[in-house]
């Protein structure tokens, strides 16, 4: 049986400290101090867990850290807020640009999903000579 939380399911053959980083809002070291908290071992395995340290796990989790769906919806809602208001940041996030002030002039290809603008850059080369 593979433990579920907030609705995603653990894998089994992973460590419990790798496999909670699979919740979104929770990452590595935020799972090794809930496990440090609720005395479990992180080297062992989803797959052996016991069925009371799963819902220590989960109780845990849901009762004091926001993850999955509602961290998503807040941090949806931060976004359109400062787009509402017309903030420098919720203009930077509207045009799909870097919002926490790097430079552009190269460098943001990951941000703007890899465009590349100037002439002949990710250009496909001639099929055949003539």
């Amino acid at each position: 049986m593979a433990a579920r939380i907030a609705g995603v399911n653990l894998p089994n053959e992973k460590s419990v400290v790798i496999a909670l980083s699979y919740l979104y809002g929770i990452g590595y070291s935020l799972s090794a101090k809930i496990l440090k908290k609720l005395d479990i071992k992180p080297e062992i395995k989803v797959k052996n867990l016991t069925d009371a340290q799963v819902n220590d796990l989960r109780t845990e989790i849901e009762k004091n850290y926001q993850v999955e769906g509602n961290l998503r919806r807040d941090v949806l809602a931060n976004i359109k807020r400062l787009k509402e208001i017309r903030s420098y940041r919720g203009s930077r996030h509207a045009k799909g640009l870097p919002a926490r002030g790097q430079r552009t002039k190269t460098n943001n290809r990951t941000v703007r999903g890899n465009v590349r603008k100037t002439m002949g850059s990710g250009r496909k080369p001639a099929g055949q000579k003539t």
